[in-house]
């Protein structure tokens, strides 16, 4: 029995290899069809494979830590904002204090630092955490340790561990660097560690340079209940679920506002995994964007497939000779399934340079805050998800010709007329769905990439508020250590600004935090004076900006009533605000706002009432957050009433081009301090356009998709029309010899074209009803359904297959009927 197995299957692969060796004979016999169907099939696979790897680097592949599907994001909540919120560190504290269910829980905030070891400053990136983070990641130092818990206090002496890219880079991979005094800022900072290679916390999409401890950064936010400034992961203990920790969290924070009414906050909600957290807002565009790449290939292999069975029509003779000398239908079958699997291997191969080559651009054209991009590449798994697709695809275009091609009718086939016989009307009807399908899938693409590129337009034509042409901008950080008081910072800003003021070519120089744009957000509540208290969930929230006098003049943003910023402004002048016309309007209502007093609750610590601000003026709405989220109310305080170390100078140029300016800046800063670093000078129209750039990239994206389906499939019409001309030229060339007129023969191939159309519009019209609901959240300004993107698209697409149709009709009326009568 064992010697009959090996034999039959000896045997197999015998006739297997033979099947290769004479497809790749056939394929070679005719390189226009192998070249024609090798690429077509290559654009398929390649975009297949580009975007595979990267929602493979994105969304599948795990955290690179250790048990990551045990770490996850205790997110809180307020009654009147949306989740995600920040925590305190007070908070952070007691939750590490209450848990039972949680075996670490770590606080963190991404950081910036200057690394002043040469002759320039360096700006470096990384993370102020707390020291439980490290066990908590399970992750250890190749060289020295991580810092303890009495290293993370807000007075202790100052220490670093250092990213490895660094290490090597700057410090050229000292093994004898533990221990090491660096000058970080303007402090040096004792380096107790260097983390292994490729670690990156918090931001997987860029790297992390250094760690420092975060109590030491906060200063006296370490006290304060109601500085909403941190990010929390935790590691849940072994055999706890999210649930349970989900629920015991909750507990806790309603026992935080009890203890601490005032606040409001109810933290602790729910948890999220920290996967899920990293990759939120990328899920959804990247998904999408699989799908569409997806029904790219799907019409490569439905126009792959009509050559096939073209070239089936061609091969009857054969067919029928194979099975007149034995050979049955399933030997016939695998014969050219082996053919159709050359096809795809050769197309999966060449695809792969494809997928080379759009992972470059994908990686440059991709916006920065999409997360692991430096992941993406074409690894192991992205080479077999490669593999599979184009053994997949080989079946999906190559099972129909091939069964088509099987039911060859042996007396016919072997006739000297038998041509039409074979070439019959169940491969037409075959021929004729692949067509319907490919206008369908098309007709969804298209839908797609018009609501997506629709929402873009309208996105980019919204106003942010002000006028960023024109307009420069940088972030500034003083040194605590050297300007360690309030009014040392502000006195530092005031120079800066009077002196980009003075600058020739300027017309306005302000400072403000946060910028418009930029990434970063205040928000906290208040109190209307001379109302009733009110309950903590029910108090009013508001954002609020941190700016200097000539702010709104700098950027042009209109002051509806009341004054500006000025001099008088002081810190020892009483305490003024203006607010924007939503805050008006939604707190005073049907009363002027000007001349009102609000109280900022803690802007002078948790247990000071601060003095009331009075409302002096009302300036227009700002969509600070992004260009497609709605102004809410929002306040603007002096700085010289409430000083920062961090601010972004924006300094309006009357030059068109305001990057002229930008030397002129720099200096004027240096002036102020020589040592002060200067980070990067940008326009602020390059702000809005990042706002956008997310929506940019999948907007892009999905219309070079469509337009590619779009061309596929005015070529599988055009090759369905352009067949069946030539199989009916002895009926046309007999309809001509009867008397039929150009427009009749016109209308007869025309009339087939037009039927496929609008019976591929009809099932793309409905799949795209269906399908483009998944869009929602991509869109901005527009429905899912939204009837003029509909009828655009659809006429689009049936003008071009219209075209298509129209070529192999005009060569139709070309038909010599005398040439026609003796055509076979």
């Amino acid at each position: 029995m064992g010697t009959r197995r090996v034999a039959v299957g000896s045997e197999f692969m015998e006739s297997l290899l033979q099947d290769v060796r004479y497809g790749i004979r056939g394929l070679l016999k005719r390189p226009g069809f192998t070249a024609i169907a090798v690429v077509t099939l290559a654009l398929g696979i390649g975009a297949n494979t580009a975007i595979f790897s990267v929602v493979n680097a994105v969304l599948l592949r795990p955290l690179p830590y250790a048990e990551a599907e045990r770490l996850f994001v205790p997110w809180g909540s307020r009654s009147d904002t949306q989740d995600r919120t920040n925590v305190s560190y007070p908070d952070f504290v007691d939750w590490q204090a209450q848990t039972k269910t949680l075996e670490y829980v770590a606080a963190y905030n991404s950081a910036g630092a200057l690394l002043r070891e040469g002759a320039e400053p360096e700006p470096i990136s990384g993370a102020a955490v707390s020291a439980d983070l490290f066990p908590l990641l399970k992750v250890v130092p190749i060289l020295g340790r991580s810092f303890t818990r009495a290293e993370d206090q807000p007075n202790a002496p100052p220490v670093i561990v250092l990213g490895f890219d660094l290490w090597r880079q700057r410090f050229n991979a000292d093994p004898n660097i533990i221990g090491r005094q660096i000058r970080i800022g303007s402090t040096s900072a004792s380096v107790l560690g260097v983390m292994p290679e490729g670690f990156r916390f918090p931001a997987q999409a860029t790297k992390t340079e250094f760690l420092r401890p975060l109590a030491a950064t906060l200063g006296d936010r370490t006290q304060r209940r109601n500085s909403y400034s941190l990010r929390v992961v935790a590691r849940l203990k072994p055999g706890v679920t999210a649930a349970a920790a989900g629920s015991e969290m909750r507990a806790i924070g309603v026992q935080i506002e009890q203890q601490y009414p005032d606040e409001g906050f109810r933290l602790g909600t729910r948890l999220i995994s920290l996967h899920d957290a990293v990759t939120w807002g990328s899920r959804t565009p990247l998904l999408v964007l699989l799908g569409a790449v997806g029904f790219v290939l799907l019409i490569a292999c439905a126009n792959v497939a009509n050559l096939l069975l073209a070239r089936a029509a061609a091969r009857h003779r054969e067919m029928a000779i194979r099975a007149a000398l034995g050979a049955g239908r399933r030997r016939v079958v695998r014969q050219l399934l082996t053919e159709s699997l050359l096809l795809s291997l050769l197309g999966g191969a060449v695809g792969l340079l494809v997928a080379w080559w759009g992972v470059k651009f994908l990686l440059g054209a991709s916006p920065l805050n999409i997360p692991r991009l430096k992941d993406v590449g074409l690894d192991t798994t992205v080479l077999a998800f490669t593999a599979v697709v184009s053994v997949l695809t080989g079946v999906i275009f190559g099972l129909a010709p091939a069964l088509q091609a099987s039911r060859a009718d042996l007396q016919n086939s072997l006739k000297e007329g038998g041509r039409n016989a074979t070439g019959g009307a169940l491969r037409n009807r075959v021929r004729a769905l692949l067509v319907v399908v490919e206008v369908a899938l098309s007709l969804v693409l298209l839908v797609g990439a018009g609501l997506l590129g629709k929402s873009f337009l309208l996105l980019s034509e919204v106003s942010p508020g002000f006028e960023p042409e024109h307009v420069l901008s940088t972030d500034l950080s003083l040194a605590k250590a050297k300007y360690p008081q309030p009014e040392q910072q502000q006195a530092g800003f005031a120079e800066i600004v009077r002196k980009a003021a003075a600058i020739p070519g300027v017309e306005a120089a302000a400072v403000i935090y946060p910028l418009p744009l930029g990434g970063d957000s205040n928000a906290g509540t208040f109190l209307v004076a001379g109302q009733p208290a009110l309950r903590p969930e029910d108090k009013p929230t508001s954002s609020h900006r941190t700016i200097s006098p000539d702010y709104f003049r700098a950027l042009n943003i209109p002051l509806s009533r009341g004054r500006p910023f000025d001099e008088r402004d002081n810190q020892h002048a009483p305490p003024v605000i203006i607010v924007n016309e939503t805050f008006a309007r939604r707190y005073f209502a049907g009363t002027e706002a000007l001349g009102q007093h609000i109280i900022v609750e803690g802007e002078r610590g948790d247990n000071v009432v601060p003095p009331p601000r009075e409302i002096i003026g009302i300036v227009g709405d700002v969509r600070h957050e992004s260009l497609d989220t709605e102004s809410g109310p929002e306040y603007y305080v002096p700085y010289t009433q409430a000083p920062e170390a961090f601010m972004s100078l924006v300094v309006r140029s009357a030059a068109d081009n305001p990057l002229s300016l930008a030397a002129s800046v720099r200096e004027a800063i240096k002036q102020m301090d020589k040592d002060q670093y200067v980070a990067a000078i940008q326009p602020m129209t390059k702000l809005v356009a990042e706002s956008v750039a997310r929506r940019r990239f999948n907007a892009l994206l999905t219309g070079v998709f469509a337009v590619v389906a779009l061309l596929l499939a005015s070529v599988g019409i055009f090759g369905v029309l352009n067949y069946t001309v030539a199989q009916r030229t002895q009926e046309i060339g007999l309809r001509v010899a009867l008397g039929a007129q150009t427009r009749d023969v016109l209308r007869l191939v025309l009339g087939q074209g037009v039927r496929l159309i609008l019976f591929g519009l009809a099932l793309g019209l409905a799949a795209s009803f269906a399908l483009t609901r998944v869009l929602a959240v991509m869109l901005f300004g527009v429905t899912p359904t939204d009837p003029l993107t509909f009828v655009a698209v659809s006429f689009l697409l049936a003008s071009v297959a219209l075209i298509a149709c129209y070529i192999p009709a005009r060569r139709a009326t070309k038909v010599d009927p005398l040439v026609a009568l003796r055509y076979e």
